[in-house]
Parts: structure tokens; sequence; C-alpha cells
């Protein structure tokens, strides 16, 4: 599913030269311009030559696989989220990337969506004063491509990766709740809720059983909250208020005094676009590009685990010890 749009954003990129895409059952979706350029497997493309970088969409169990055929020639590579299926393997996929030397990322491509990139800076720069609480919810309907994990690898990881990045800190505890509704070995809702390094709290709502789709993530402070919709980009801020009533059951109803809002004016660039665009200022020589790196991949599939290993035993999973 994601590979094709990267081949689409990557065919039209002035910066790119598209060296081809490798998918054993074909372009089934239209979306390499050439039919030369479609490969049957990854041996039939390094034939033709070595390219500079590669994307991995792989199915997850085949990343490992991939990635040490391909840093075996020097590739430099973005490997879609989540890094691997397990800690384990992540870090042998670590373990390669290091050894040949080459630059690699992973495609956490919320971080790139113009919503969440201006809440980031908002509380970075103190909007919200202290932090509170990080709080995603993403739901929707069952994806058909979905074949390997459950919800909390494919979709959750997302948020487990958010709630660190917005938060500041890596997550020091978490406690889950999942559910099997649809008659699958894998998980298919999960609650998850826990506290970071900096005791910040964060909660996160993920299923693939709601017939509408919910994207939201909201940062709670002392002075407001900041709310992203990241289906539409779009940004709000409201302000806890200082005005006083005297319409007795207002304020009960309203809670936190209720200020103004703002809904911020941004510019909407596609998510996955700036994801390789900033893949490839790092390949230029940029040390500073915004890459998510393997060992904050590696972190996120570590918090799944961790998510997993709580549902399963009912209790509290600490990753990170609080300091005393």
């Amino acid at each position: 599913m994601i590979g094709r749009h990267h081949a689409r954003l990557l065919q039209a990129s002035p910066r790119v030269a598209f060296a081809g895409a490798v998918d054993p059952g074909g372009d089934r979706f239209g979306a390499v311009h050439e039919r030369a350029l479609v490969f049957d497997d990854l041996d039939a493309l390094l034939h033709t030559g070595t390219p500079d970088f590669a994307i991995v969409a792989v199915p997850t169990e085949e990343h490992v696989a991939t990635v040490r055929a391909l840093s075996a020639r020097g590739i430099h590579l973005l490997v879609e989220k989540p890094l691997a299926a397990t800690s384990a393997e992540a870090r042998t996929l670590i373990d390669a990337c290091d050894a040949a030397g080459i630059h690699a990322a992973v495609g956490h491509v919320e971080r790139f969506n113009p919503a969440l990139l201006k809440l980031r800076r908002h509380v970075q720069e103190g909007l919200l004063g202290q932090t509170f609480l990080v709080a995603t919810e993403r739901i929707g309907p069952f994806p058909d491509r979905v074949r390997d994990v459950g919800v909390i690898k494919d979709l959750a990881t997302h948020d487990l990766d958010l709630v660190r990045w917005l938060g500041g800190a890596p997550v020091e505890r978490v406690s889950a709740e999942t559910q099997h509704r649809m008659g699958r070995e894998h998980e298919d809702l999960v609650l998850a809720t826990g506290r970071l390094e900096n005791a910040i709290s964060f909660n996160c709502v993920v299923d693939w059983l709601s017939p509408t789709k919910v994207r939201q993530t909201r940062v709670l402070g002392e002075r407001g909250m900041l709310v992203a919709d990241t289906l539409t980009a779009d940004l709000t801020f409201y302000r806890n208020g200082k005005v006083a009533s005297d319409w007795e059951n207002t304020q009960s109803l309203r809670g936190v005094s209720e200020g103004d809002s703002t809904r911020y004016a941004l510019a909407r660039r596609e998510p996955l676009l700036v994801e390789l665009e900033t893949f490839c200022d790092l390949l230029e020589g940029d040390t500073e590009a915004a890459v998510v790196t393997l060992s904050e991949g590696l972190d996120t599939v570590l918090v799944a685990e961790a998510a997993l290993a709580s549902a399963r035993a009912g209790e509290t999973v600490v990753l990170v010890e609080a300091p005393t």
C-alpha cells in the first residue's frame, strides 16, 4: 500500500532518478510509469545497477532479510515502520546498517504531518507551559492490507512514537488492554496508558473496528490544549480563560475556565513527500535532517512489545525505572 505512494512521489521528484520497484505480485496499482522498471525480485533490480538509496516497504517480517541484502551493497535505506517485527530483529537490522556504514532511517510518516510539526513547535516554545498529557486517537475500519500483525504494531506504533516525540522523553511505563473481535490471532483494539520519563502522562486509543476514521492528537498543559486533526492537518489551540462568570451553572459545566480558541493557518504539504525530502537532505550532507533514527524505531518496537506484554499479563510494564 505505502510502496506505491513512495513510487508516485519519487518518480515526480526532480531530486531523484527512479531506479525501479520490486514486487513479486507485479505493479497491481499502475504506480510505475515505465513497465521495464518493475522487477519480480530484488536480484533482478540490483542486476541493473546499484541505486543510491532504497525504500523498504515490504511485510514487516521481511525487513531484516531485505535490509541485509541492500545494506551489503552500500545502499542507504528508509525502512517503513515498524522498524522490525520484534526488538531482537530490530537490533539485528541496526547492526547490519552499522556494519555497512550506511545512512538509514525509519518511515514514521506522522512526524511530518504539518499539524503535528506545528503542534510540537508550539509545545517546545512554551505555549502550553508545563505539559500534563499527550493523548491520541486512531480509529477506523479494518485495512485489508494487514496480514501479519495486530493493531498495536501496525497502527499504534504511530502513536507510541508520537507520544515520545511530542512529550520529549522515553516511555517509562505502560499499561494496555486489548480485544480480539475479528477471529484473528492478533488484537483489533488497544487502549494504552502510561507515563513518560519526564512525568508526562499519555493515552492512546487505537482500533480498526470503527465505522469512521478519526486521527486526533491532543496535548494538554497548564495554559490550555493543542488539538491536531492529522487527517485534515488542522491545528487548534484552546486557551485557558480568565473571564469570570456569574451565571452559576456554567463554570461547573465547562470545567477549567474556557478562553479563546485559535485555529492556525498551515501550509499543507503531503507528509510522505516531506519525509522523502528530509531523507534526501540527509543523504546530501545535512547532518541536522530531522529523520527518525533507527534507535528511535527500536524504542517504539520495545514499547509496542511492552504494551502486548501488559495486555497478556494484566499488569503495568516498566521500561525505564523512575529516578529515586
